[in-house]
């Protein structure tokens, strides 16, 4: 199939992750993929680590010149080799692409992805876009699936869920070398308790519930815990200065954004999401969960679908501090619960969450897509 991703967000977190492990994966299986993304995009950066081809569009803003430069490159490919489907991302690529696609007597199909749990607009314009112009809704979670169903009276048949998928091979447990070079590298002993969170710096992810939260460890006298924070956004400068003023300088590491997060990963002793907005099922949730780490998240979302309270993870409500203290303090000092919880959220991901599971599935999304429409040889 000839497939076109289209992101317009200019970050960096698991949406963008996921696009370009879905796109080398399907290219890995035969199929032409292309990426189109704004110039300044992190994912055009990352593009070619990956070697997933791409464009540069000016797509990040709903404007008129985007809607004719995306229009104009759409036609090109309609004359040449043409366009089976079309997968859109956030919001703004999704309209330049919709409105385009009009524009055509027999447009690709569009497909649009929804990676998290914001509240979708109940209004015409937006009833349009999910009913009409889209061919099928891939989301990452059961519950965001069920959201649109339920609250957005979208037809059930035509939305499929699609989890983010992980190489479990890759992500796996430390061997004890891996482990000990890992926490030589961040300067910890082996008593030291590292709770770690990779995660962009946005407000809903909720770093500053568990800075909060470590401070209070502290304050009980757990003096030995130390905080990773891998990953980097808007909130970068308030979550430094917060982290000076609880008395955590010394004891908060941030890492910024990191190509491989594995060597991070292998140095924790527990992985921490409290995110209270926007989840779909984060991709670095299951990268912990993979590595068999004691996780401490929220019911956010479609969080929920993984992290099952006592069994696979520790769950505590959005926005609590003092629950998360809590739930890292039973971590830290019941390690033998906290290797159970480890492994039993390995096997979850292992058996749920394969990266080769979401490729099929999405390859099976698109090859439906594709049929549903026949396409002449030009467009234009």
């Amino acid at each position: 199939m000839r497939i076109v991703h289209t992101e317009a967000s200019r970050g960096w977190g698991g949406q963008e992750i996921r696009i370009l492990y879905e796109a080398q994966g399907l290219i890995a299986r035969g199929h032409r993929v292309h990426l189109l993304c704004p110039h300044d995009a992190r994912i055009a950066q990352e593009a070619p680590r990956f070697n997933v081809p791409l464009s540069m569009l000016p797509i990040g803003r709903k404007t008129l010149p985007a809607l004719w430069q995306t229009r104009a490159w759409i036609a090109a490919q309609l004359r040449g080799e043409g366009i089976d489907v079309i997968n859109t991302h956030s919001s703004t690529d999704s309209w330049l692409v919709a409105l385009s696609l009009t524009t055509f007597k027999n447009p690709p199909v569009l497909v649009r992805t929804r990676h998290i749990s914001a509240p979708v607009p109940d209004n015409f314009a937006t009833r349009w876009l999910y009913r009409d112009a889209s061919r099928f809704i891939v989301t990452t979670g059961t519950a965001l699936r069920q959201t649109l169903i339920d609250e957005n009276r979208l037809d059930g048949d035509r939305i499929v869920s699609i989890p983010t998928g992980i190489d479990c091979d890759y992500f796996r447990p430390p061997s004890g070398s891996e482990r000990d070079a890992a926490r030589s590298r961040l300067g910890v002993a082996s008593h030291v308790f590292v709770v770690g969170i990779v995660a962009t710096l946005r407000s809903w992810k909720g770093h500053r519930y568990l800075l909060d939260a470590a401070a209070k460890c502290v304050a009980d006298g757990n003096t030995d815990i130390r905080v990773v924070v891998v990953g980097d956004g808007p909130q970068r400068v308030a979550l430094e200065e917060q982290a000076a003023l609880s008395g955590l300088r010394g004891r908060t590491v941030f890492a910024g954004n990191q190509v491989d997060v594995l060597p991070w990963l292998d140095a924790f002793d527990a992985f921490a999401l409290p995110s209270y907005a926007n989840e779909g099922v984060p991709q670095a949730l299951l990268q912990a969960m993979s590595c068999a780490l004691p996780v401490v998240t929220t019911s956010v979302g479609a969080i929920g679908e993984i992290a099952r309270d006592g069994q696979t993870a520790l769950v505590v409500p959005a926005q609590d501090s003092d629950a998360l203290a809590q739930a890292l303090s039973r971590i830290r000092a019941q390690r033998d619960f906290a290797r159970q919880l480890g492994a039993r959220a390995r096997d979850l991901v292992r058996t749920h969450h394969q990266l080769a599971s979401m490729l099929t599935q999405m390859e099976e999304v698109f090859a439906r897509a594709a049929a549903a429409s026949e396409k002449p040889s030009s467009n234009a």
